[in-house]
Protein backbone atom coordinates (compact mmCIF):
# COMPACT_ATOMS: atom_id res chain seq x y z
CA UNK A 1 0.00 0.00 0.00
CA UNK A 2 2.74 2.45 0.96
CA UNK A 3 4.59 1.64 -2.26
CA UNK A 4 1.51 2.39 -4.36
CA UNK A 5 0.93 5.67 -2.53
CA UNK A 6 4.50 6.77 -3.26
CA UNK A 7 4.13 5.91 -6.95
CA UNK A 8 0.84 7.82 -7.14
CA UNK A 9 2.38 10.84 -5.44
CA UNK A 10 5.46 10.63 -7.66
CA UNK A 11 3.29 10.47 -10.80
CA UNK A 12 1.12 13.38 -9.69
CA UNK A 13 4.18 15.50 -8.86
CA UNK A 14 5.73 14.70 -12.26
CA UNK A 15 2.48 15.63 -14.01
CA UNK A 16 2.16 18.94 -12.10
CA UNK A 17 5.80 19.83 -12.71
CA UNK A 18 5.51 19.05 -16.43
CA UNK A 19 2.31 21.07 -16.73
CA UNK A 20 3.81 24.11 -14.97
CA UNK A 21 6.89 23.94 -17.20
CA UNK A 22 4.72 23.72 -20.30
CA UNK A 23 2.65 26.71 -19.17
CA UNK A 24 5.80 28.84 -19.23
CA UNK A 25 6.28 27.86 -22.87
CA UNK A 26 2.73 27.68 -24.29
CA UNK A 27 -0.80 28.86 -23.64
CA UNK A 28 -3.09 26.37 -21.97
CA UNK A 29 -4.99 25.99 -25.27
CA UNK A 30 -1.79 24.79 -26.94
CA UNK A 31 -0.88 22.24 -24.27
CA UNK A 32 -2.04 18.69 -24.89
CA UNK A 33 -2.26 15.71 -22.56
CA UNK A 34 0.40 14.10 -24.77
CA UNK A 35 2.70 17.10 -24.15
CA UNK A 36 2.20 16.68 -20.40
CA UNK A 37 2.75 12.91 -20.52
CA UNK A 38 5.89 13.27 -22.65
CA UNK A 39 7.36 15.96 -20.38
CA UNK A 40 6.53 13.91 -17.26
CA UNK A 41 7.94 10.77 -18.89
CA UNK A 42 4.75 8.80 -18.29
CA UNK A 43 1.92 7.46 -20.43
CA UNK A 44 -1.18 9.47 -21.35
CA UNK A 45 -3.33 6.97 -19.48
CA UNK A 46 -1.45 7.79 -16.28
CA UNK A 47 -2.36 11.46 -16.69
CA UNK A 48 -6.01 10.51 -17.24
CA UNK A 49 -5.85 8.20 -14.23
CA UNK A 50 -5.29 11.28 -12.03
CA UNK A 51 -7.02 14.10 -13.93
CA UNK A 52 -10.03 14.40 -16.23
CA UNK A 53 -8.20 16.79 -18.57
CA UNK A 54 -5.73 19.68 -18.51
CA UNK A 55 -8.39 22.02 -17.11
CA UNK A 56 -9.03 19.65 -14.20
CA UNK A 57 -5.27 19.56 -13.58
CA UNK A 58 -5.15 23.36 -13.61
CA UNK A 59 -8.10 23.58 -11.24
CA UNK A 60 -6.50 21.09 -8.83
CA UNK A 61 -3.23 23.06 -8.87
CA UNK A 62 -5.08 26.30 -8.18
CA UNK A 63 -7.00 24.73 -5.31
CA UNK A 64 -3.84 23.23 -3.85
CA UNK A 65 -2.01 26.57 -3.73
CA UNK A 66 -5.02 28.57 -2.51
CA UNK A 67 -5.52 26.01 0.28
CA UNK A 68 -1.86 26.29 1.27
CA UNK A 69 -2.14 30.09 1.36
CA UNK A 70 -5.29 29.76 3.48
CA UNK A 71 -3.41 27.56 5.97
CA UNK A 72 -0.61 30.14 6.12
CA UNK A 73 -3.20 32.84 6.88
CA UNK A 74 -4.59 30.76 9.73
CA UNK A 75 -1.16 30.26 11.27
CA UNK A 76 -0.32 33.96 10.88
CA UNK A 77 -3.63 35.29 12.23
CA UNK A 78 -2.03 36.78 15.35
CA UNK A 79 0.78 38.49 13.43
CA UNK A 80 0.80 41.98 11.96
CA UNK A 81 0.19 42.25 8.22
CA UNK A 82 3.89 43.02 7.72
CA UNK A 83 4.92 39.78 9.51
CA UNK A 84 2.18 37.70 7.89
CA UNK A 85 2.99 38.97 4.42
CA UNK A 86 6.56 37.79 4.75
CA UNK A 87 5.23 34.24 5.27
CA UNK A 88 3.09 34.62 2.12
CA UNK A 89 5.88 36.01 -0.02
CA UNK A 90 8.27 33.29 1.14
CA UNK A 91 5.65 30.74 0.01
CA UNK A 92 5.38 32.55 -3.33
CA UNK A 93 9.15 32.42 -3.66
CA UNK A 94 9.30 28.67 -2.86
CA UNK A 95 6.63 28.05 -5.51
CA UNK A 96 7.79 30.67 -7.97
CA UNK A 97 7.59 28.44 -11.04
CA UNK A 98 3.87 27.91 -10.49
CA UNK A 99 3.01 31.52 -9.65
CA UNK A 100 5.23 32.94 -12.39
CA UNK A 101 3.59 30.72 -15.00
CA UNK A 102 0.12 31.65 -13.71
CA UNK A 103 0.77 35.38 -13.90
CA UNK A 104 2.68 35.19 -17.18
CA UNK A 105 0.21 32.90 -18.94
CA UNK A 106 -2.69 34.40 -20.82
CA UNK A 107 -4.25 30.94 -20.64
CA UNK A 108 -4.86 31.03 -16.89
CA UNK A 109 -7.22 33.94 -16.18
CA UNK A 110 -9.03 31.70 -13.72
CA UNK A 111 -6.00 31.94 -11.45
CA UNK A 112 -6.09 35.73 -11.12
CA UNK A 113 -9.81 35.74 -10.38
CA UNK A 114 -9.56 32.90 -7.81
CA UNK A 115 -6.57 34.55 -6.20
CA UNK A 116 -8.42 37.88 -5.96
CA UNK A 117 -11.47 36.18 -4.46
CA UNK A 118 -9.25 34.44 -1.91
CA UNK A 119 -7.44 37.67 -0.94
CA UNK A 120 -10.76 39.47 -0.46
CA UNK A 121 -12.09 36.61 1.69
CA UNK A 122 -8.96 36.75 3.86
CA UNK A 123 -9.22 40.54 4.31
CA UNK A 124 -12.95 40.52 5.03
CA UNK A 125 -12.65 39.98 8.79
CA UNK A 126 -10.00 42.69 9.05
CA UNK A 127 -12.10 45.53 7.60
CA UNK A 128 -13.98 47.73 10.02
CA UNK A 129 -16.24 50.52 8.79
CA UNK A 130 -17.99 51.41 12.05
CA UNK A 131 -15.12 53.34 13.59
CA UNK A 132 -11.66 54.65 12.86
CA UNK A 133 -10.35 55.94 9.56
CA UNK A 134 -12.62 53.70 7.47
CA UNK A 135 -15.79 54.73 9.32
CA UNK A 136 -18.66 55.24 6.92
CA UNK A 137 -16.88 53.78 3.89
CA UNK A 138 -18.24 50.86 1.90
CA UNK A 139 -16.78 47.57 3.12
CA UNK A 140 -17.13 46.05 -0.37
CA UNK A 141 -15.28 48.96 -1.94
CA UNK A 142 -12.45 48.72 0.60
CA UNK A 143 -12.15 44.97 0.07
CA UNK A 144 -12.08 45.25 -3.73
CA UNK A 145 -9.60 48.15 -3.57
CA UNK A 146 -7.09 46.40 -1.31
CA UNK A 147 -7.70 42.96 -2.82
CA UNK A 148 -6.96 44.26 -6.32
CA UNK A 149 -3.93 46.18 -5.02
CA UNK A 150 -2.46 43.05 -3.40
CA UNK A 151 -3.02 40.90 -6.49
CA UNK A 152 -1.46 43.60 -8.69
CA UNK A 153 1.59 43.90 -6.40
CA UNK A 154 2.11 40.12 -6.36
CA UNK A 155 1.72 39.98 -10.14
CA UNK A 156 4.15 42.89 -10.65
CA UNK A 157 6.63 41.18 -8.34
CA UNK A 158 6.45 37.95 -10.36
CA UNK A 159 6.64 39.68 -13.73
CA UNK A 160 9.72 41.63 -12.57
CA UNK A 161 7.99 45.01 -12.70
CA UNK A 162 9.16 45.42 -9.09
CA UNK A 163 12.82 45.00 -8.31
CA UNK A 164 12.54 44.98 -4.53
CA UNK A 165 13.40 41.86 -2.56
CA UNK A 166 10.86 39.47 -1.10
CA UNK A 167 11.44 40.95 2.34
CA UNK A 168 10.95 44.57 1.20
CA UNK A 169 7.79 43.91 -0.83
CA UNK A 170 6.21 41.82 1.93
CA UNK A 171 7.08 44.36 4.60
CA UNK A 172 5.89 47.40 2.67
CA UNK A 173 2.60 45.81 1.58
CA UNK A 174 2.13 44.77 5.21
CA UNK A 175 2.79 48.31 6.45
CA UNK A 176 0.21 49.68 4.01
CA UNK A 177 -2.35 47.14 5.20
CA UNK A 178 -1.54 47.76 8.88
CA UNK A 179 -2.10 51.48 8.30
CA UNK A 180 -5.53 50.94 6.78
CA UNK A 181 -7.04 48.09 8.79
Amino acid sequence: MNRVDRRVIKSQEAIKKAFIELMTEKTIAEITIQNIADRANIGRRTVYLHYLDKYDLLEKLLEEHINELRKLCETASELSFAEGNLIWFEYFERNSSFFSSMFASKGAPAFRSKFLKFVIEELENEVGVNKGQNQGLSKDLILKFFGAAIVEIVEAWFTNELSESTQVVAEQVGILLDRNF
